[in-house]
């Protein structure tokens, strides 16, 4: 009988929890650049792609060779910018989290593939190993209601307080679109419209930053969570 979240049931403009974990628990960021290059990755995939400009650079003969290379790899590469949208993310040492929003019915399949084999392919290289990076495939569970996709956002953004007591420190302690919610940074490859437009941008009562310091609803997350 399959596991839990092994047949996963997708619908067009549906949202999902999406998330893994490294193999045996390991570590699939060892360091800052990881963090960097699967951020970098998602940014590729996430935003459109620039074919005119793209094609002028690897068609002008004064373009670098390296500049010319990079281009006609960004053209040749997947792009899911009319297919995916990230509402919220957050990375931690052996584990991510993603909110996903598709537009239709195969997106998440197609672009969770895509990105978790290149990102595989980066890390077997650069620390000289070989096989599956992760213990599986992905998770993902539909959201089912707005208030479970609201706190499930909280849940995914409180995610790095699991792993130090200091939780002031720790909300920002890993790389997440936390800050993109606070208005600390715009990450145009995020689409928190989707959860910020339930809350307000004058009343502090009612602000998403208030919202982060409520208590968590254990009842509505307790089917969401992913064990470390």
């Amino acid at each position: 009988m399959p596991g839990k979240n092994t047949r996963k049931q997708y619908i067009k403009n549906g949202c999902y929890h999406v998330y893994n974990r490294g193999v045996e628990k390991r570590k699939i960021f060892v360091d800052k650049q990881d963090y960097s290059v699967f951020l970098s990755y998602l940014k590729e995939y996430l935003l459109p792609k620039n074919i005119r400009e793209l094609s002028d650079i690897v068609n002008n003969e004064n373009s670098p060779p390296f500049e010319k290379n990079k281009a006609l790899k960004l053209i040749r590469l997947n792009n899911f910018a009319t297919d995916i949208s990230l509402i919220a993310y957050c990375l931690m040492p052996n584990h991510f989290h993603l909110l996903v929003k598709q537009n239709s019915k195969d997106s998440i399949d197609k672009f969770m593939n895509s990105f978790c084999t290149r990102y595989t392919m980066y890390f077997n290289a650069k620390y000289e190993r070989v096989g599956k990076l992760y213990e599986g495939t992905y998770k993902a569970v539909i959201v089912s209601t707005d208030e479970q996709l609201l706190h499930l956002s909280r849940y995914i953004h409180y995610n790095p307080t699991r792993i130090t007591t200091n939780k002031g420190d720790a909300l920002l302690s890993q790389p997440s679109s936390l800050p993109t919610y606070l208005g600390l940074d715009k990450t145009t490859w995020i689409s928190s419209d989707e959860i910020l437009h339930f809350f307000s941008k004058t009343n502090p009562k009612l602000s998403y930053k208030n919202f982060m310091n409520l208590e968590e609803d254990t009842n509505v997350l307790e089917n969401l969570k992913l064990d470390d």
